[in-house]
């Protein structure tokens, strides 16, 4: 089942007018932006679907920037967010998508902040609810509806044993796992949901593991910028 209460049906607080076009755009949005781990300097937004038909008359295009200024679903600001980000020197780009897309409400999001580049495609599925399907051309998959560990490392035998060592040392439960890598003993990218709260001291422990090049915690539980 993909809804579990009447909530994720209805839609969390937020400003409208849909769910689906503003509030999960926002969520895709927010992921972009703790994926890249700061305030981008570029975005490239692509849509697909009745995003790419929809999105001015919806406000997904002030939603999804909303949300690389990590704005909350019912932040006051959403609809002035692209002047916000023009004001902070952020250079946006929205076009519409070519190829597939897995669903209607689909956007893949290029950010880019100094020499680091981040891209991910997310599709905002109802209720204000979003599945993230691909970060940096790597084939994973999460909600984001709880504190998320993105990991990027090498492929080798015993990584996926260090990283639930370090998270059952520290009582933290793995909800889901998601795990896709470029070629056999090549870049590798590990995406871990977790139920409770995810350290600075643990990732950094993380980060000191052989092999992994870089930690990115996900996490819109808690409170957006101000």
């Amino acid at each position: 089942m993909r809804f579990k209460d009447v909530f994720s049906i209805i839609g969390p607080a937020m400003v409208g007018p849909s769910s689906s076009h503003t509030a999960g755009a926002v969520r895709i949005g927010r992921v972009a932006r703790h994926v890249l781990g700061e305030l981008p300097e570029e975005a490239q937004i692509l849509l697909y679907g009745s995003f790419a038909d929809t999105y001015q008359g919806h406000g997904t295009d002030l939603a999804i920037v909303g949300g690389l200024l990590d704005f909350d679903t019912d932040d006051p600001r959403i609809p002035n967010s692209i002047g916000i980000a023009e004001s902070l020197g952020v250079s946006i780009e929205f076009r519409p998508g070519k190829g597939q897309f897995p669903h209607p409400n689909t956007a893949k999001l290029i950010v880019r902040a100094g020499e680091r580049e981040a891209a991910v495609v997310g599709a905002s599925i109802g209720g204000g609810n979003i599945e993230v399907l691909g970060v940096n051309d790597f084939d994973v998959k999460f909600t984001a509806m709880y504190p998320t560990l993105v990991i990027f490392h090498e492929d080798r035998p015993g990584m996926i044993a260090e990283f639930t060592r370090l998270l059952s040392r520290d009582s933290v439960n793995i909800g889901h796992m998601s795990v896709d890598r470029k070629g056999r003993s090549g870049e590798a990218v590990t995406v871990i949901d977790v139920d409770g709260t995810i350290t600075g001291q643990l990732i950094a422990e993380i980060e000191q593991l052989p092999t992994v090049r870089e930690v990115r915690k996900v996490d819109l539980t808690e409170g957006s910028t101000p």
